[in-house]
């Protein structure tokens, strides 16, 4: 029975090798990006719902971007805060901001996709460049980095979101490391060919890619995923391009309860069972073998059974997951994270497990 478990074991450790080296590694030992700017006229699109604090502090950065040709469309979706009227005043301000008001509409009540699509259709600009109401862009050339990207058939560029940093709280190395790996996962697959989701804290397209799918229409009935579902439908991989320049990067505050990111990953989990069939069962099988990995591992070694080999599985699998999560990290400015790597991700892990037995049971709360 050992001697089987012992192959299996094997045969796990080359398909996570064959990730990290054969996939991930696409992105981790890319060359660095350069950006060459384009003066093509982009609408920044953020859409918010009661977030009248982070329009507060957020907004003016995006308007002080530096950038020829730009506008901002904000879209206050039907809040009952002070969210419009700090938009209204930001309007009055700006002579580049476009206000879009968003009331709640029987048919897509508390849908997001609803008040997006609003803002997409009020845009006057040929390219979209979409950010969350949370997040800030890093500098102000954001604008220029992420649509340097676009070029006559690049029609999608897919960025970074990142969270910032909280000293001495595990809780944030285990958040920033899954943003990471999940970055690395989507760059990687996009560099191969084979793009099939993007963040809304960082993401552009030109509007022609929105209405060739028909916008939302096809997964208008899930009430997240206008991100990384529309990315799922619309992006090829002669249409979509990738921005890891740090200038190019957004952030925005991480949860600081674990009750509050588990409900998080909940949503992102349960929006995944929507992915293409194909995409589905990369992830799984990643996310599997990652599981089993550290099952058989253990297992093995409790019984002491072969232990010269399954160590040194062990070890290579490590050390391949450690270089490419290095490089990645340097690349995405999180190298603080790639040192609790083996300790992050044994959380993390068992995190995703709970996460998906609690969707079995019971349904993710979305968009507010």
């Amino acid at each position: 029975m050992l001697i089987l478990i012992l192959y299996f074991f094997i045969a796990i450790v080359a398909i996570q090798i064959a990730y990290y080296l054969g996939v991930f590694g696409k992105f981790a030992f890319a060359k660095a990006q350069k950006i060459t700017p384009k003066r093509i006229p982009v609408s920044v699109i953020v859409c918010a719902k009661n977030e009248e604090e982070n329009v507060a502090k957020f907004v003016p950065l995006l308007a002080e971007q530096n950038y020829p040709d730009f506008e901002i469309v904000l879209i206050d979706d039907a809040s009952s805060d002070n969210t419009l009227e700090l938009f209204e005043a930001f309007e009055k301000q700006y002579s580049n901001i476009r206000l879009v008001k968003v009331e709640n509409n029987e048919a897509f009540w508390g849908n997001k996709k609803y008040a997006l699509t609003l803002g997409i259709k009020a845009a006057k600009k040929e390219y979209l460049l979409f950010t969350d109401a949370d997040c800030y862009p890093t500098s102000k050339d954001w604008i220029t980095a992420m649509s340097s990207q676009f070029t006559l058939h690049r029609t999608i560029v897919l960025g970074y979101g990142g969270y910032e940093k909280i000293a001495n709280s595990f809780l944030n190395k285990i958040i920033r490391f899954e943003t990471l790996l999940t970055a690395v996962q989507y760059f990687s697959w996009a560099k191969i060919g084979h793009p099939y989701m993007g963040v809304g804290r960082n993401l552009a397209y030109k509007k022609e890619e929105f209405f060739k799918v028909n916008g939302f229409i096809n997964h208008i009935q899930v009430r997240s995923g206008d991100d990384d579902l529309f990315i799922n439908e619309a992006a090829k991989g002669s249409n979509t391009a990738v921005a890891y320049t740090p200038e190019s990067f957004t952030y925005s505050a991480p949860k600081t309860k674990y009750k509050d990111w588990f409900t998080q990953k909940r949503r992102h989990v349960a929006t995944a069972k929507h992915y293409k069939s194909i995409d589905q069962f990369q992830l799984g099988l990643f996310y599997s073998s990652q599981l089993l990995f550290i099952v058989l591992a253990t297992l093995l070694l409790s019984f002491q059974f072969q232990w010269i080999l399954v160590l040194s599985l062990v070890g290579l699998r490590y050390l391949c997951a450690w270089l490419i999560i290095g490089f990645s990290a340097g690349k995405l400015k999180e190298k603080d994270i790639k040192f609790w790597f083996p300790i992050i991700e044994i959380a993390l892990v068992f995190t995703q497990i709970n996460v998906f037995i609690t969707n079995i049971f019971s349904k993710p709360v979305n968009w507010k």
